[in-house]
């Protein structure tokens, strides 16, 4: 039975399961929503629920029994990673989407969020990306694996509206950063990797630092505050089978975030390029038109977003892990 969707407000007093609460966007949903007045709010630690356990994930759904569900949960990583274990980002991923979407589906969940990524997009596609850019060309090979797992989410969340009637949603975030990433040296993404690299470089009175590539990629950042607060705006405004970007609509040079870094930690030393590794993407840049249009858009700076980042950094850094 179709369930209708009414913008304007989710229950505060309804169950509401965020998948993957400990991660960097799950985190930050916690606290959006939390900060928002829901009442009943529901995590598992990978420890307590493998989703990549089929029965499992069933019987936690047929125990629980959300009304609400944002499926953050996956294996992420930067292009080391990504290229590194291509099998672990494709098959990880799709099973955690397709036992969370099915287990959802079969028990009654009515409203839910799928989170993708900006990679699912063609490396070559025309910038700004709009939505409809998608299946349009080939994908960046550094992250191919784990950009098919997405794209199935995307399709998979289609075909529930299409063959259920359930309104369900999906957005595609750019590049996010912010308190409670990855800052390991093996999985961490850009931003991070230079929030660690270049805080280490004013430990240790590095003279000079080198970077991967050639710094004139460009890329887009937000933080994760931001995407919290349009995962949520979406889910009571939006209702549409497409994907919805998620970003800022601006972006910067890969040099330029690391001249960001650089002053947000205090390094004075100098800054080298190793143009022997590889770029990955020229420019990644989500044409926000759809958000905008649905009301919603980004209010963090980056230049303060990394400040912030850095402090959270190193308030926390003897705990985290690498």
């Amino acid at each position: 039975m179709k369930i209708e969707f009414t913008p304007g407000g989710l229950d505060r007093g309804s169950k509401f399961y965020v998948a993957g609460h400990r991660g960097l966007v799950g985190s930050a949903i916690m606290r959006k929503l939390e900060s928002e007045g829901f009442t009943d709010l529901v995590g598992r630690t990978s420890a307590e629920l493998d989703l990549k356990d089929r029965e499992a994930t069933f019987a936690f759904f047929a125990e629980v029994k959300p009304r609400y569900v944002v499926l953050a949960a996956a294996k992420v990583g930067g292009i080391l990673a990504n290229s590194n274990y291509p099998v672990d980002f494709l098959s990880d991923n799709l099973r955690i989407q397709v036992n969370v979407l099915d287990a959802a589906r079969e028990h009654g969940v009515e409203r839910l969020l799928f989170l993708g990524s900006s990679c699912i997009y063609p490396k070559l596609a025309t910038q700004p990306i709009r939505e409809d850019s998608l299946l349009t060309g080939h994908l960046e090979p550094t992250n191919d694996a784990y950009a098919i797992a997405k794209i199935a989410g995307i399709l998979q969340v289609q075909a529930v509206r299409r063959q259920y009637g359930l309104p369900w949603i999906s957005a595609m975030p750019t590049n996010l950063y912010g308190p409670g990433d990855n800052f390991s040296p093996q999985g961490s993404h850009v931003l991070p990797a230079l929030i660690r690299r270049y805080d280490e470089a004013v430990q240790s009175g590095a003279q000079s630092l080198t970077n991967w590539g050639t710094g004139t990629p460009r890329r887009e950042f937000l933080h994760v505050d931001d995407m919290a607060a349009a995962c949520l705006h979406l889910m009571e405004n939006y209702d549409g089978p497409d994907q919805v970007n998620v970003g800022t609509g601006t972006d910067v040079t890969i040099k330029e975030l690391a001249g960001l870094v650089a002053d947000a930690v205090g390094y004075k030393g100098e800054m080298l390029w190793d143009v022997s590794k590889p770029d990955g993407t020229p420019q990644k840049l989500l044409d926000v038109s759809k958000l905008e249009s649905a009301g919603w858009r980004s209010e963090i700076r980056l230049a303060d977003g990394v400040q912030n980042t850095v402090e959270w950094y190193r308030s926390n850094r003897s705990q985290l892990r690498g």
